[in-house]
Formats: C-alpha cells, structure tokens, sequence
C-alpha cells in the first residue's frame, strides 16, 4: 500500500505571530488567491500556504534526498530548492545537490513560476523520485536556484508536488502521478486523501488505492467539469433549505493546497452577513453552537459543512475558514473547496474515469 503520511505541523500564520512578525508580513505580501487559478499561466500565489498545516516527505535522487513537500491538487510541477540557490528561503530549508545523485540528469530547460509574494527560478533535471515507497525513474522536476523575498525563508515546507492534470504544468513537464500511471506503478489510476481535524494524527495521501476503512459511509462519484484543476459543478450553496449563494449554478475547485474555502465575494458578504462574523470574519466562539450547516449541491446530492469545520479556533480567538476570491472563468463564478472541506470527506481524484469522489466521514 502506498500510503504517505501527512504531517500536521504549525502554520506560517502561528509561526509569524509567535515572532511577532504577522503584521508586516500581511503588511509586505497583499493577498491574492485569485492568481493561482488562470490556466495556461504558472502562477502559484503561496499565501495559500499561511494556513497550510499537511506534509508529508519524499524523497529524490541515488542515495536519496528527503524533502518535505506539500502534496497540491491545485497545482502541477515538483520542485524543490536547489544547492545553485543562495536565496536566504534556500539556505535554512533541505537543498537538491544533483552532483551526490549517480541518477541525475541535467538539462537547459528553465522553470518560472510567479507568486504574489515574488518568485521562484531555477532549471529541471530528471532523477528518481520515491514517494510512499513508489520509485518514478527519470521524473522531470524543478530545482529552485532563486526564491526572492521572505515569503518561504518562513514555509515549514521545503517544496511542492503538484497533483492536478498536466495541461496546467509549468514548462509541459510531466506530474509524478502521471507517471506512477504511465509506468504502472499504481494498482488503480486514482489517489486519495484524508485530512485529520484539529490535533488528531493519521493525514495521508494513498497512491493507487481506496482505503475502505474512510468509505463505510459510501462514496459519491463527481464529473470532472475541467480536465486542469480538479475541478467541478456545483448547483447552489444553501443554508436552512434556503439558496444563498451559486444560485445560478457555479464552479468549485477541490484543493488540497488551500487551506480554507475560498468564495466569490458577493458571496462571501452574503456568507459573512448571515453567520454574523465581522468583515476580518473574526466571530463570537460562544455563538458557533448556534450556527448553520453550509449546504453545498453538488451532482444532485447535499454535501454538509458544520459549524466545526468552517469556523477556526486560534490562541482563544474564533474566526470563519472563509476568503472572498473572485476569477473570471468562462463557466461562471469560481469556489475552491479547501482544507477546510477536505476534513469533513475522505477525497478520492479518479483520474481513470475523471471524477472526484467525497465519502462522509464521521
């Protein structure tokens, strides 16, 4: 069983405020969620990670090099830092060194990808990738020589390992679970991912299988609408049997690497007037057991948000694990269905038959 677990961590976010650094970080790094989802652009807006508290570890090159990387449905490419990296993000995280893998092989071929906080530049190369005991020969992958800013000087993280359809890979390089598929080195062409809730342990993601002890509940199979991102149509968001937003049917995307839910903003001024959080979305902790289920349809089924998934608890403060977003998208209005939901469901991405699967969990 390829089973990778997922370690739950402090967030950027915890990290900052302990060093008194969060507000001139928020201060220095505007937020904009929003520019992650353009396809055909590499762009990765890493504040998504402030929250960001799943990793799990790999492994690159012959003898093996560990890294720490966030497993990312909403993007496409491996990268990790680089030993050609003097960026001070690079020198305090685990760097690549090419030159101790007898496996390496270079190329001339750049990578750029622009974050709203900077940027990160480097050059791919091929090794052997192991993730959960699965070895990808020759995968093609990123080695940072620059990350510009302080932004990942802080990121628990030392890279990411995106998930999502190779149509939105930065410089057409082909993601590891494409080629788990193409060397058949998965028993089924799917993944799964449980993410635990508050302090429990056991996050995974499983390559290859469903585990059937997170699907006693049964499993709700979802048409892909876009063959990029993970991407789905929802039919409305209710609350108490009443539409409240994405009335008129709207896009959602299932991103393990968003930590919350990320909502167009008229909605989010909708959603925020009717749970009576503030504009920050901070919100009295004695009134979450007073609060309304989110509703979500989705394929003719109801998915239910509880109040325990949707509002989060920090240093005695309670604040909504909402963000307003808005993208342009041909199909309408854009949601992404983070971490936040992800909790609530053991995720099932059907790359075989193009479908997400969500089964309750307990």
């Amino acid at each position: 069983v390829h089973r990778v677990p997922l370690r739950k961590m402090k967030s950027l976010r915890q990290r900052l405020q302990e060093q008194g650094l969060l507000e001139s970080y928020l201060q220095q790094h505007p937020y904009n969620l929003a520019a992650k989802y353009f396809p055909g652009i590499a762009v990765e807006p890493l504040e998504n990670y402030m929250d960001d508290e799943y990793f799990g570890t790999i492994s690159i090159g012959t003898p093996p090099q560990e890294f720490t990387v966030v497993f990312d449905t909403g993007s496409s490419n491996l990268w990790v830092p680089s030993v050609f990296c003097s960026s001070p993000a690079c020198r305090n995280h685990n760097r690549f060194n090419p030159s101790e893998s007898s496996t390496f092989l270079s190329t001339n071929d750049t990578l750029f990808i622009a974050y709203g906080t900077g940027s990160m530049t480097g050059v791919l190369g091929y090794d052997t990738v192991n993730v959960a005991g699965i070895n990808v020969r020759n995968q093609i992958f990123g080695l940072a020589e620059t990350e510009p800013g302080d932004f990942f000087y802080y990121t628990p993280f030392d890279g990411i390992l995106g998930l999502a359809f190779p149509s939105i890979a930065s410089s057409g390089a082909t993601p590891v679970f494409d080629n788990m598929m193409m060397e058949n080195l998965v028993d089924r062409q799917l993944f799964s991912v449980y993410l635990s809730r508050d302090n429990q342990g056991g996050s995974f993601v499983l390559f290859g299988a469903i585990d059937p002890y997170y699907t006693t509940r049964g499993i709700s199979w979802i048409p892909l609408s876009a063959e990029t991102y993970w991407q789905i149509t929802m039919e409305s968001v209710s609350i108490n049997g009443a539409p409240v937003a994405c009335s008129s049917g709207c896009q959602a995307i299932v991103d393990t690497g968003t930590t919350l839910l990320a909502v167009p903003i008229q909605a989010f001024r909708t959603l925020m007037r009717r749970l009576g959080a503030s504009s920050s979305g901070e919100i009295s902790c004695e009134a979450i057991s007073n609060l309304p289920n989110l509703i979500f349809h989705i394929h003719g089924k109801e998915f239910q948000l509880p109040p325990r998934a949707y509002v989060l608890r920090s240093n005695g403060y309670c604040t909504l694990g909402l963000q307003g977003m808005d993208v342009p998208t041909e199909e309408g209005e854009l949601w992404i269905l983070g971490d936040v939901f992800i909790r609530e469901y053991y995720v099932i991405f059907d790359r075989a038959n193009n479908k997400v699967g969500l089964s309750r969990l307990p």
